[in-house]
């Protein structure tokens, strides 16, 4: 089995895009995604959508709770259309102090809010392509209003798919009772993924008389990769700091305790509080590493992801540094062999 791969955009380059995602999509890549970090995850998006004409292009993820979904419903239509009906709504929950200490917007109920979030979406791009009044009533969202003046209209374009993001399973039955995928965190693990994003997905599909096979996941891990061993080596150093960091977060406890790991999440947490950043790096050992992520030389990328996720995942998000055209090649043979 294959898989489709993505290309993460460099956002922090917002002039550069247009051109990087020509680049990409020439490469073979089957989609484009920003995320939500120091930049805004859309607008990326819209340059990108102007110079290709194949790849899905996708937020991995905008943070939902801080935009009222009719601002998204506007936004992701817009992109939709503008995209030739290749856009992915990707949403995310994220943590309750940046909801209110960031984005100081309100934190409530997390689960049973985004299931509301996505039920909105869905009930306004209806209203706007069926001409149907507009009715949505939850605990916590309610729509009611939309006058001809600004609804839209109907669109050549189905309503955009949305994703998730999930790592409890709580959003993980949300995103099989009313959503199209999972984009899921790369601190994951084969192991992680068939004992606690699977199941619930299946009993929310079932829960709503759907099949769990048409829940799309995507993800990958870490990959770290490099001409030769040396250069892996030395490449363990930025992921090891990068999975002390996400450890550190209690909301992946659960990911640690597939493993025993949930001892190391706690002393993690403690020197996080305490501004360890550097010290925390050293507290991931190499079975650590080796749960979480994939170590090979360029040529053996495609069998160890594919050895891991066969079956579980429909697609991967795959990048690496390019200096010229040798590494090009590289990276196109890459991509063109996680998907065959």
């Amino acid at each position: 089995m294959g898989f489709r791969v993505l290309y993460h955009l460099n956002t922090s380059n917002i002039k550069g895009i247009p051109e990087e995602a020509r680049w990409a999509e020439n490469l073979g890549y089957d989609g484009l995604c920003t995320e939500e970090t120091g930049h805004d995850p859309l607008l990326p998006l819209a340059l990108a959508a102007t110079t290709t004409s194949r790849v899905t292009l996708e937020p991995r993820v905008a943070i939902a709770f801080p935009r009222s979904p009719m601002v998204f419903a506007y936004a992701a239509m817009d992109l939709q259309n503008l995209s030739g009906g290749r856009f992915r709504l990707g949403l995310g929950t994220q943590v309750k102090g940046h909801i209110e200490r960031r984005f100081s917007t309100e934190w409530s109920s997390p689960g049973p809010r985004l299931r509301e979030y996505v039920q909105s979406l869905h009930a306004i791009w209806d209203a706007w392509q069926d001409g149907t009044r507009l009715s949505y009533h939850g605990e916590h969202y309610n729509f009611s209003l939309m006058t001809p003046f600004f609804s839209p209209g109907p669109s050549d374009q189905p309503s955009p798919p949305v994703f998730v993001s999930a790592v409890n399973s709580y959003n993980c039955r949300v995103a099989g009772e009313v959503c199209d995928g999972i984009s899921l965190h790369p601190l994951m693990s084969p192991e992680f993924l068939k004992q606690r994003i699977l199941p619930p997905i299946a009993d929310g599909a079932e829960r709503a008389g759907r099949d769990a096979k048409d829940i799309n996941l995507t993800g990958s891990g870490f990959i770290i990769t490099g001409p030769n061993r040396q250069v892996i080596e030395e490449r363990k150093y930025a992921v090891r700091r990068q999975i002390a960091f996400y450890s550190s977060t209690r909301t992946y406890t659960t990911v640690l305790e597939t493993h025993g790991f949930e001892d190391v999440g706690v002393r993690l947490h403690e020197m996080s509080l305490k501004g360890q950043w550097e010290e925390m790096t050293g507290l991931i050992t190499d079975e650590i590493l080796d749960k979480f992520a994939v170590a090979v030389e360029y040529g053996d990328v495609a069998a160890a992801v594919k050895e891991r996720y066969d079956g579980l995942l429909n697609e991967v998000v795959f990048g690496m540094d390019v200096g010229g055209a040798d590494d090009e090649q590289i990276l196109r043979r890459i991509v063109s062999e996680l998907q065959e």
